[in-house]
């Protein structure tokens, strides 16, 4: 009786599932010219422009692309487990039991005595807690290869779990103005033939670095914000091309100011 409304359960619908798809690959893997080539190189930038689709989908709050992206992202990581399988490295099981046990281990509030309140401080004991497993550097968790604006989002992130964080916004957005000063001194505009560009791009990179800070500080994400406004720009640059055309007009002959019409037009139809 327990098996059979265990079934009918959605953790039984969901074990099922899992388990047909460990099936179809499996066939696939040996079946299929193409996937029985596959190797984790191979699939390495396959798995990143996924991942950047799964991102684009939660940007539109397209849930039925969201379930698709998922899904891809699901197979990628099932895929990967099934080679490391194939010369006994370790399995799906291992990958599993391997989260789980981390996961156990990082939740001592939860699975142990320690006491944590706060998101805060579960943020806290989870970067300790990755010192006490190896990492030697709270900031050695950080990929190399992530995007700088979410490097740098990471990288605060990190510092503040172990304590090395502002403790107000007012100081932050100090930081901002005087890194802003710094480049403004730098870069100097009434006279750009002789401004250092390399010391220029290393006080723009500070001034970024401050405004990312300052944005986390606040509960902005700064990644999500730039690519609302990247979206926002789109919109509104297509909106101009479309009824420019529309007007018999092309960009390339287009004064600026005849542009700018469009634009403002375009403010008014995209506002967010």
């Amino acid at each position: 009786m327990e098996n059979t409304v265990f079934a009918d359960s959605a953790r039984g619908r969901q074990l099922s599932a899992f388990n047909r798809l460990l099936d179809v690959l499996d066939e696939l893997r040996e079946k299929c010219p193409w996937d029985k080539k596959q190797t984790l190189q191979s699939l390495r930038h396959l798995t990143i422009e996924e991942t950047y689709e799964l991102s684009d989908a939660i940007m539109r709050n397209d849930m039925p692309e969201l379930k698709k992206e998922i899904g891809d992202i699901m197979l990628h990581m099932v895929f990967y487990a099934k080679i490391a399988s194939e010369t006994n490295i370790f399995d799906l099981a291992d990958v599993l039991n391997g989260l789980c046990e981390k996961l156990i281990f990082r939740h001592p509030h939860i699975y142990g005595d320690t006491v944590a309140e706060t998101e805060e401080q579960v943020k806290q004991n989870w970067e300790q807690l990755k010192l006490k497993e190896g990492n030697k550097s709270v900031l050695g968790g950080v990929p190399v290869s992530l995007p700088a604006l979410v490097k740098a989002m990471r990288i605060q992130e990190k510092a503040r779990g172990a304590g090395f964080d502002w403790e107000k916004k007012e100081q932050v957005w100090e930081k901002v103005e005087e890194e802003l000063s710094e480049f403004k001194a730098e870069f100097n505009l009434s006279e750009p033939g002789k401004t250092d560009l390399e010391k220029a791009t290393g006080e723009f990179g500070d001034l970024l670095f401050s405004l990312v800070n300052f944005a986390r500080f606040i509960d902005i994400n700064p990644e999500e914000a730039l690519e609302r406004t990247n979206l926002k720009f789109i919109q509104r640059f297509q909106y101009l091309e479309t009824e420019a055309a529309k007007d018999g007009k092309e960009l390339r002959n287009m004064t600026l100011a005849e542009m700018d019409e469009y634009w403002n037009k375009a403010k008014q139809t995209h506002r967010n």
